[in-house]
């Protein structure tokens, strides 16, 4: 990853679609005013890709912060997703209406399956490609899809996920994921990529961030960014969300990602897919 990123640097997905590798996610945000002042200040900050979904209840505000900004809908990468109860063919395409009015800004850049829901998804992933071909959203993707179920689906789809979003951290370096996500041309996004704060402390975090004079939530979001993973760190304070966003005018040498990478300890702070059916 080359040291000239910075908040408008941008993966590119199929179709030349481009998703901005650093954004803010506001899972857990508070419907109403928290969410609508947590968007204003990031994108006033320079963020350009925002990630919800239906299960997080607050995408109205979402898009009545995006829409008060200022900031043209056009350069604003918006994510939203399908929540498990919306599984199907007939289901997903309703509930896409729903999200997308509810968003109000006309279509959504990424529409994304939250749960590889058992015996549907496959019928819900049918939806998705209906509504990518009718521009309803430019593109589609996963999340919490492991190896297992991204294969089922790309031994049937006929447009393959454009991304998928699980959680990711340097204590859960999910690196055979992220190696066949590349080899499939699919781009992996991290949730949860602070770990919900409780690595902070761990001694090499620290020492790598007193080494580059930065914070462990910085060392860890620009630890993403060197694997060229999206990653979407969420916060709700205007002084951490310009901190977050902080990562672009240093890098991690060879010898401060090994020491990240070597982390790892397959620690989930969110929903573990693997038993997934």
């Amino acid at each position: 990853m080359p040291r000239s990123l910075d908040l408008n640097s941008a993966a590119t997905l199929p179709g030349g679609v481009r998703m901005p590798y650093f954004g803010l996610g506001v899972w857990q945000a508070e419907k109403g005013a928290q969410t609508r002042e947590a968007v204003r200040a990031a994108l006033a900050l320079g963020y350009r890709h925002i990630d919800t979904a239906r299960a997080y209840g607050n995408e109205e505000d979402v898009g009545a912060a995006i829409r008060d900004s200022g900031v043209p809908r056009e350069e604003v990468f918006v994510v939203t997703k399908l929540w498990n109860k919306d599984h199907g063919y007939d289901q997903a395409l309703e509930a896409f209406e729903k999200s997308n009015r509810r968003l109000g800004l006309g279509y959504v850049d990424l529409y994304l399956i939250h749960w590889p829901v058992e015996g549907l998804r496959g019928d819900t992933w049918r939806a998705f490609e209906k509504l990518l071909r009718d521009g309803a959203c430019r593109a589609i993707g996963v999340s919490n899809y492991t190896t297992r179920h991204l294969q089922e689906l790309l031994d049937t789809a006929q447009t393959p996920p454009a991304v998928n979003q699980v959680e990711f951290h340097p204590f859960l370096y999910q690196r055979q994921l992220l190696e066949y996500c590349r080899g499939k041309g699919i781009q992996l996004e991290a949730y949860s990529p602070l770990v919900q704060g409780r690595k902070f402390d761990d001694p090499v975090i620290q020492d790598i961030a007193r080494m580059h004079a930065r914070t462990p939530a910085q060392v860890m979001i620009r630890w993403c960014l060197e694997h060229e993973v999206v990653v979407i760190p969420k916060s709700v304070n205007r002084q951490r969300l310009e901190e977050n966003a902080r990562v672009f005018d240093f890098a991690l040498d060879a010898d401060d990602m090994a020491r990240l990478d070597g982390l790892d300890e397959g620690l989930r702070v969110c929903w573990d897919p693997t038993d997934a059916r």
